[in-house]
C-alpha cells in the first residue's frame, strides 16, 4: 500500500508558559532508524528537561507503533504526540519534542495541548514524499534534441541526476517504474527510433508529492 513519508527532517519550536517545545521530525523506514534518530536528538538536546519521542514505522495497516512520555506526567507527552502522527496521514515518520522547563507549570491539560501543538506545526510544514519504485537509465542525446528531451523528462515525472557533456550529452536520469514506457515511446517518436534508455539500476527511491 502506497502513503505518504516526510521528504526530509523539520523542526518547529513553540513556547508556551515559558517552556521551549521543540519538535524535530524526521522519515525512518525501520524501527532501528527510529531508535538511532531519538538516540541523536537526546545527544543533541542533553540539556534539556525532556525529550519525548513517538514513532511510526509502516504505513496503512502495517505499522508499529511507539511513544514515551520521557518522564511528564503519564499521557500528557507521548500518546497525544503518537496521536497526532496518525492523524497525519503519514507512515514511516518520527518525532520527538523537545522541552526546556520554563517556570510555570502547565498541568496535565495545557501539556497535552502544547505536546499536540508542537507536533502539530512540524507536521503541517513538512514536505511529502512517497517511496516508489524507480529505474535509473543512461541516454547519450544529441544536442540538437537536449531541451525537448529535459521536456519529456519532466513530463512524466522524471528527474535529471547527471549530464555529462562531450560528444553527445550523456544523461543519467530516474522515472517511476510505471512511467519509463512513456518516457521511451515520446523518446521513440522525438529521434525517429534512433535514442532509447539503458537501465542500470532499479531501487526504491522518494519522490516528492508537494
Amino acid at each position: 500500500m502506497a502513503y505518504p513519508v516526510p521528504a526530509k527532517e523539520i523542526r518547529r519550536e513553540i513556547i508556551r508558559g515559558g517552556s521551549r517545545f521543540i519538535a524535530t521530525l524526521a522519515p525512518a523506514f525501520s524501527v532501528e532508524e527510529a531508535k538511532i534518530f531519538v538516540t541523536r536528538m537526546r545527544e543533541e538536546f542533553s540539556d534539556a528537561t525532556h525529550n519525548v519521542p513517538a514513532y511510526l514505522v509502516g504505513g496503512g495497516n502495517s505499522v508499529t507503533a511507539h511513544a514515551s512520555d520521557d518522564g511528564e506526567p503519564s499521557g500528557t507527552a507521548g500518546r497525544p504526540a503518537l496521536a497526532v502522527l496518525r492523524g497525519s496521514g503519514l507512515g514511516d515518520v518520527a518525532v520527538i519534542v523537545t522541552r526546556y522547563f520554563g517556570g510555570t507549570k502547565l498541568g496535565t491539560g495545557g501539556l497535552v495541548k502544547a505536546y499536540t501543538q508542537a507536533v502539530q506545526a512540524a507536521v503541517s510544514d513538512v514536505s511529502r514524499a512517497q517511496k516508489v519504485l524507480a529505474h535509473t537509465v543512461i541516454l547519450a542525446a544529441p544536442y540538437p534534441l537536449l531541451e525537448r528531451i529535459r521536456l519529456l523528462v519532466a513530463s512524466e515525472q522524471g528527474t535529471i541526476l547527471d549530464e555529462v557533456f562531450a560528444a553527445d550529452v550523456t544523461m543519467t536520469l530516474r522515472f517511476p517504474v510505471e512511467r519509463l514506457a512513456g518516457f521511451e515511446d515520446q523518446l521513440q517518436e522525438l529521434s525517429s527510433g534512433k535514442l532509447r534508455t539503458e537501465i542500470v539500476e532499479t531501487n526504491e527511491v522518494l519522490l516528492k508529492l508537494d
